[in-house]
């Protein structure tokens, strides 16, 4: 037998390849993580929006020297639903300390454009950040949105500095969160 392709000689390697890839992709991630946090320019304004819920109309420049995050989600989304808790206990636990949560409510479906059926989810879920009613999607047009859910970080010179779709990197967005909040 050939030593070269013996399956102990194959085991070696496939261990050593993976000892030597570990730190490189711990040191890939932890770069990406930095890297997430950029300028990608003026955070748009809220567009369109039918109806506030939980607070009065809300502007980006008005917020300036907060840090906001602007959730688009819908009730109806399974994946918007996993996410809420956490965007509920980000918004607890940091908004004395400056962030601001805005989440717009853009429908996927038009049984999701009645306002009596976001305010039932609203209570449903113990939202009690400002909630913006996005039905013509003209601030999910503003942003470039294109997934349920997505976060946007915008930091407190009004700039977007993260966005993240779907579930999940919820480290990743809480240490964001308190990198912005100082």
């Amino acid at each position: 037998m050939n030593t070269l392709n013996s399956p102990s000689r194959r085991r070696a390697l496939i261990a050593l390849t993976l000892a030597v890839a570990a730190p490189l992709s711990r040191a890939v991630t932890a770069s990406d993580s930095a890297a997430r946090l950029s300028r990608y320019g003026a955070a748009p304004e809220f567009a369109g929006i039918e109806m506030w819920l939980n607070s009065e109309p809300l502007s980006i420049a008005a917020l300036r020297d907060q840090v906001v995050m602007v959730d688009f989600w819908t009730y109806g989304c399974i994946n918007c639903i996993h996410v809420l808790p956490h965007i509920v206990q980000w918004h607890e636990k940091y908004k004395d300390r400056g962030l601001v949560v805005v989440g717009v409510h853009t429908p996927e479906f038009a049984h999701e454009r009645d306002t009596g059926n976001v305010q039932k989810a609203i209570q449903r879920h113990g939202i009690r950040y400002a909630v913006a009613q996005d039905n013509k999607y003209q601030t999910w047009n503003a942003y470039r949105n294109r997934y349920w859910p997505t976060a946007y970080l915008v930091d407190r010179s009004g700039e977007l500095v993260f966005n993240h779709a779907g579930e999940g990197a919820y480290d990743e967005i809480e240490q964001t969160i308190r990198q912005l909040l100082g």
